[in-house]
């Protein structure tokens, strides 16, 4: 089964010339660190609540893409959901990086040197763990075109597309308007999911502001 941040990373890739949608660097940076984040919530490493993130395994997954985080987490103090998105942002690009090389590793990419694209070389992933997976975006656009309950893992792609942007990319205006009320009912599915989406909208909403005001350049 393939990691969030990889498959974050397969969201934000365009279809036609293989080159990542405009999404802000930072928000590319934050739906990473939140990517990295639940799937240690789904390894049962830590969980949330409404003031903080809670450590509960600090036994390390196995896993190079989630295990310089679980080493953070649990080497400091506690802190909220929003705090650990933005230290675990500092590391997106070799988040990037690594889940890209897994990618290509398993075949579901393959890098054009000459021209810098990502090509998908099949419209679903090879077997994985002995199943295939559906290709992300077409799941995604299934969910939020259809009124059946969702799986968990969707519901944690849709939350981190929506809070960072990507889902503007992939729908045009109009069905991004028809669909916003499934958007929201989605979101509530799943309350970590929610904590992580509002961490990085909350970070998100300061970052704009700071700017407006000329705090940050």
């Amino acid at each position: 089964m393939l990691r969030f941040a990889e498959e974050i990373v397969l969201l934000s890739l365009r279809d036609d010339d293989g080159k990542f949608v405009p999404v802000p660097v930072t928000s590319m940076q934050h739906a990473l660190a939140g990517a990295v984040l639940m799937d240690l919530a789904l390894e049962n490493r830590i969980d949330t609540d409404p003031e903080n993130l809670i450590l509960v395994d600090s036994t390390p997954v196995g896993d190079s893409l989630l295990d310089p985080t679980l080493e953070l987490i649990a080497a400091g103090e506690q802190h909220d959901a929003r705090y650990w998105v933005e230290q675990t942002a500092r590391q997106a690009d070799e988040i990037k990086e690594l889940a890209l090389a897994r990618l290509i590793e398993r075949g579901v990419l393959e890098q054009h040197e000459e021209r810098f694209l990502w090509v998908f070389r099949s419209r679903r992933y090879p077997l994985i763990d002995g199943r295939e997976e559906r290709e992300v975006k077409l799941r995604i656009l299934g969910v939020l075109l259809s009124d059946e309950i969702p799986d968990p893992r969707d519901i944690v792609i849709i939350c981190l597309a929506d809070a960072c942007g990507i889902l503007r990319h992939l729908l045009t205006k109009r069905e991004l308007e028809g669909v916003s009320d499934r958007i929201e009912q989605v979101r509530k599915l799943d309350l970590i999911g929610q904590a992580m989406s509002q961490a990085i909208q909350d970070i998100e909403l300061w970052l704009a502001t700071s700017r407006i005001e000329g705090r940050i350049f």
